[in-house]
């Protein structure tokens, strides 16, 4: 005899309920009190309730906790590996030593903190089928994310102006003023181009300079002096490494790392002196880069969200979207204290 069924779900299972061919049993299971359920269940011919176990997260948040799992060990990983070389390390650049701004990098913290309030507040419009709502926080989010990027992409130039790059053939740094670091000093002077830019200043009159201009002409004169110098020692070296790019004490402020060659003369980038500044450009340059990927995949996905009706049935879309926005800002504020202010 046919049969027919209703399935009843809780928070982690789901229940189904078979009834006999007879409507009669329907009616009553409808119109009784839950108690009731287990009694007529007990018969032959009543309702038979049948458990089946369920899972209490939908098929979509399951599979993104299971990759955010994978994610979460391989950036543990990394950081960990961070924290080994940055504290084993016997020298280690200072945060102002490489041009990193604290308040820039405070700043993109908010930035990142606040479009994670946004995804929350899209989600919550969705559920309450607030469409035009729920979407304009969606907009937002893209913009905030889109701002830490432009942030970012300031501070990869600042670093490239002053020749900080991951990679050793464009990176003008060096661990010690060595001889090595004199014929790279020397081979920048040489550059044609540079040399054009010197004779232009060397031949502009004192009243047309600012202070800080005649100041670093005589200072550059010193340093071609120097190391074009045969005889040339390594205290005279470190004296130009000193005059290119002066690196302030333990007790320095962290924007007080200017007066140098490099900073007078934007256009001069000769190599700089950073004891361990290579290694820290490599792991700085990884990390964030890494980071930003992710940043840049999280901004795709609230783009194309921004082409459906967010509404309750996209709620579950924007949620999963959000969990994996949430733990990429968890990573940043992880990097901001361990490459900023350690």
């Amino acid at each position: 005899m046919p049969r027919r069924y209703c399935q009843v779900r809780t928070s982690n299972c789901f229940f189904v309920i078979e009834f006999p061919h007879d409507s009669r049993y329907s009616t009553r299971f409808m119109n009784a009190p839950a108690a009731s359920i287990g009694h007529e269940s007990h018969g032959h011919h009543g309702p038979v309730l049948q458990y089946q176990p369920g899972l209490p997260l939908s098929r979509g948040k399951l599979i993104m906790w299971l990759f955010l799992s994978t994610e979460i060990m391989f950036f543990a990983a990394l950081l960990g590996s961070y924290v080994v070389l940055r504290f084993g390390a016997a020298v280690w650049p200072k945060p102002h030593h490489v041009h990193l701004s604290e308040p820039i990098g405070a700043f993109n913290t908010f930035v990142l903190i606040c479009s994670s309030v946004t995804v929350v507040l899209a989600l919550e419009a969705a559920r309450a089928n607030k469409r035009s709502l729920a979407k304009s926080w969606m907009l937002l989010t893209l913009i905030l994310g889109s701002l830490f990027l432009g942030v970012k992409a300031y501070e990869y130039s600042s670093k490239f102006d002053h020749g900080i790059y991951p990679w050793a053939p464009r990176g003008r740094i060096y661990e010690r003023p060595d001889l090595y670091y004199g014929s790279a000093v020397r081979a920048r002077l040489s550059d044609p181009a540079i040399l054009a830019k010197i004779k232009e200043l060397d031949g502009r009159p004192e009243n047309e300079l600012s202070d800080a201009e005649l100041t670093g002409r005589r200072r550059l004169k010193q340093v071609k002096d120097m190391v074009n110098n045969p005889d040339q020692q390594a205290f005279d070296l470190a004296v130009v490494a000193d005059q290119i790019m002066p690196l302030p004490g333990e007790g320095s402020d962290s924007h007080d790392h200017g007066g140098g060659l490099n900073d007078t003369f934007a256009w001069l980038q000769l190599p700089a002196v950073i004891p361990g500044g290579n290694m820290w450009a490599s792991t700085y340059f990884f990390l964030t880069g890494f980071h930003a990927v992710h940043v840049i995949v999280g901004l795709i996905v609230f783009s194309i969200l921004l082409l459906y009706e967010l509404g309750p049935a996209a709620a579950g879309m924007i949620e999963n979207a959000g969990l994996y926005w949430h733990f990429v800002d968890l990573v940043w504020i992880f990097l901001f204290p361990l490459l900023y202010l350690f």
